[in-house]
């Protein structure tokens, strides 16, 4: 995808480098950060925290993984000198399940918050594509690239904050008044 992105910036900066400088000066352009756009958007705040909230149960049991095995490590650095060799090897034994638990939770967990994610912030592409369609007709735009296509930009053509304003305020339209 980056290198699509870049291909498309040399692309658009090639054809504009044809253009005479009087044409040239006419040409409105500007950049966005979609990922940034979509993530500063008060609906994925929201989608987050209920992503958040679904998933507590199982962070708190992870964190308890955690805990379990910080303790028994602790135990045995404090207590190695009294304790007898099948006591540390019993030890040890329990701290690698723990840690074998706690890479198998931490996987499970994070492949659930990525499907998650990815089914509550599916119908995303077709809001961020009217936002900035609905920007581009707005302001005049002549172009808009990717942000990360551009090695450099200056923040007068960033409009990042302005698509984000747009989609919350697609998202407050697309609610009932309450």
């Amino acid at each position: 995808m980056q290198i699509k992105q870049r291909i498309w910036a040399v692309l658009a900066i090639s054809v504009l480098a044809t253009v005479s400088p009087i044409a040239f000066a006419e040409v409105k352009i500007a950049v966005v950060d979609v990922q940034r756009a979509i993530l500063n958007s008060e609906e994925a705040k929201r989608l987050l925290v209920q992503i958040q909230e679904e998933f507590r149960t199982d962070e708190n049991k992870i964190s308890t993984i955690q805990t379990n095995a910080a303790a028994l490590l602790e135990r045995l650095q404090k207590d190695a000198d009294v304790m007898s060799d099948d006591e540390k090897r019993r030890i040890q034994q329990e701290i690698e399940s723990y840690n074998n638990d706690f890479v198998y939770e931490r996987q499970k967990l994070q492949k659930a918050i990525n499907t998650r994610q990815t089914e509550l912030f599916s119908g995303t592409e077709a809001k961020i594509q009217r936002a900035i369609e609905d920007l581009v007709l707005k302001n005049d735009y002549d172009m808009i690239l990717p942000r990360g296509a551009a090695l450099y930009v200056g923040d007068l053509y960033d409009i990042t904050r302005k698509v984000t304003e747009k989609l919350n305020e697609m998202d407050k339209a697309s609610k009932p008044a309450s």
